[in-house]
């Protein structure tokens, strides 16, 4: 697969075996399950705690969302040294997953009936939990699995693994919010003196169904630990790194001459990276954006069609990634992202009847578009790494894409919804239309660095295909080809 351009006459994608799809598919889906019950329903959780205590409301969101996106990146950078310098990925997931599943469950026992003199208690317990959970599967899943599919993977193949990959956090959203709503917001409706139905923060306030829905949550990654000892092998090409200085070796993708010598990699990067702030402004809120804001209760099955559709969309596109090069695609699915991001926000405006069907149909052209942009990012980031640092590059993906989005995303989203305090300053909060607004400007903003990444397709591909065929000519004469070395890569 090419970062840009379309394969050429008579090449073929590697087929990469069932065993390989299925660890891809299986560890990717649990990872994702996790990361859905941590990127929104811990967010969920500190903001349905906190919902009539003001700006309290906001605060516990950023602290949660800016000091786990910390841990998960330091987290990274340490762990995917660590992975290059054992040459090792599989003990990693294993044992990783099963105690990110432990982690989970520990949030069972956050209180949740307090006086406002626990309010700040509360809130670090939230922060602590959260970033110990985020520690356990930023090894397991961002620095380990991401680095095995890098490993497992070539340039003919890696855009499909990604773009396939790329689906499963909105499988996972699916199913983590049909668990939820059978536990966690299960009853989570009265009806007041006027006779009508709302929604409430905590219906059940003893917490056994919420403590439910984190023991249940738990058991996933619990279970992906227990089939990777027996389904997942490490690939036979892995570049062990040999350098003694651990430390220094940690911090390889941060080396201001690996930053240019690989510079268009820190582009494609940075593309990400707005893409993913524009993402962070609403995407802790999506939940009680659509519950609260929109007033729509009963989401799964509305929410089950966008993601269908969405997956289906993706689907379709990376196969004409293949046929046609990504570089073709990049800008029409840009422009898609904001007309959709303006269109929620001008939905202030409108009928409160038109809400649904515009939820799903917009909501699933703009999935499809945000999936198969990221995915095609990814499998172009990939491309990018020089062989053999595929671990410590995770640390630097983890930067622009978990970091630097969180920070900037939930402190844009905060900003945003402090200045709508006014609007309901008394009662449960509502996230505000102008999030979408906010994220709208930060994707047009992508589309400077995605010029350069364009513009650099062409030569990637010819250089990726080079390195292939001197591979495969070198395999059939029965020698080894080493990864080219720099002047940074040579010491090592």
């Amino acid at each position: 697969m090419s970062n840009g351009t379309a394969p050429a006459a008579g090449t073929k994608s590697t087929p990469l075996g069932k065993k390989i799809w299925a660890c891809a598919i299986t560890f990717g889906l649990i990872g994702q399950i996790a990361w859905v019950v941590e990127n929104m329903f811990f967010a969920k959780f500190g903001q349905d705690l906190f919902d009539t205590r003001g700006d309290l409301y906001f605060t516990v969101t950023t602290l949660m969302v800016i000091l786990s996106a910390v841990t998960a990146t330091v987290t990274t950078i340490f762990a995917g040294g660590l992975i290059d310098k054992t040459g090792k990925r599989k003990p990693f997931i294993t044992f990783g997953y099963l105690i990110w599943g432990v982690t989970i469950m520990l949030f069972a026992a956050i209180p949740i009936d307090f006086s406002d003199s626990s309010n700040w208690g509360i809130i670090a317990a939230l922060v602590i939990l959260d970033c110990v959970m985020t520690f356990f599967g930023s090894t397991a899943n961002d620095a380990a699995f991401n680095t095995w599919v890098a490993d497992v993977t070539d340039v003919t193949n890696r855009g499909k693994v990604n773009t396939i990959l790329s689906v499963m956090p909105v499988i996972a959203t699916v199913l983590v919010f049909g668990i939820g709503m059978l536990t966690y917001d299960n009853g989570a409706t009265v009806t007041n003196d006027a006779g009508e139905v709302i929604k409430v923060a905590i219906a059940d306030r003893d917490g056994l169904l919420i403590k439910l829905f984190f023991i249940i949550m738990g058991i996933f990654p619990m279970v992906g630990g227990v089939l990777s000892a027996f389904m997942m092998k490490d690939s036979p090409n892995i570049v062990k790194n040999s350098n003694p200085d651990y430390f220094k070796e940690t911090f390889y993708g941060f080396r201001p001459s690996v930053v240019k010598e690989n510079k268009m990699m820190y582009v494609t990067l940075g593309t990400v990276c707005l893409l993913g702030i524009a993402q962070q402004i609403f995407m802790s809120y999506l939940i009680n954006f659509i519950e609260k804001t929109l007033g729509i209760t009963n989401y799964i099955l509305p929410l089950a069609v966008i993601i269908v559709v969405g997956a289906v969309i993706t689907g379709v596109l990376g196969i004409f990634f293949d046929k046609f090069g990504r570089k073709h695609f990049y800008f029409p699915l840009l422009a898609i992202l904001i007309v959709g991001a303006v269109v929620v926000y001008c939905m202030k405006f409108m009928d409160s009847a038109a809400y649904l069907p515009i939820l799903i149909v917009g909501g699933s052209v703009l999935l499809g578009a945000i999936l198969s942009i990221s995915g095609a990012l990814t499998a172009s980031f990939q491309d990018y790494i020089p062989k053999g640092a595929e671990g410590r590059f995770q640390g630097v993906r983890m930067c622009f894409t978990v970091l630097i989005p969180m920070a900037l995303g939930i402190g844009i989203a905060q900003a945003v919804g402090v200045n709508s305090l006014d609007a309901h300053s008394e009662g449960q909060m509502k996230p505000p239309f102008e999030l979408f607004l906010a994220a709208a400007i930060v994707v047009a903003i992508a589309a400077i660095p995605l010029i350069w990444v364009v513009k650099d397709s062409d030569r990637l591909r010819a250089e990726l295909m080079r390195r292939k065929d001197a591979e495969t000519t070198a395999a059939e004469d029965g020698e080894a080809v080493l990864p080219e070395q720099t002047e940074d890569t040579a010491e090592q």
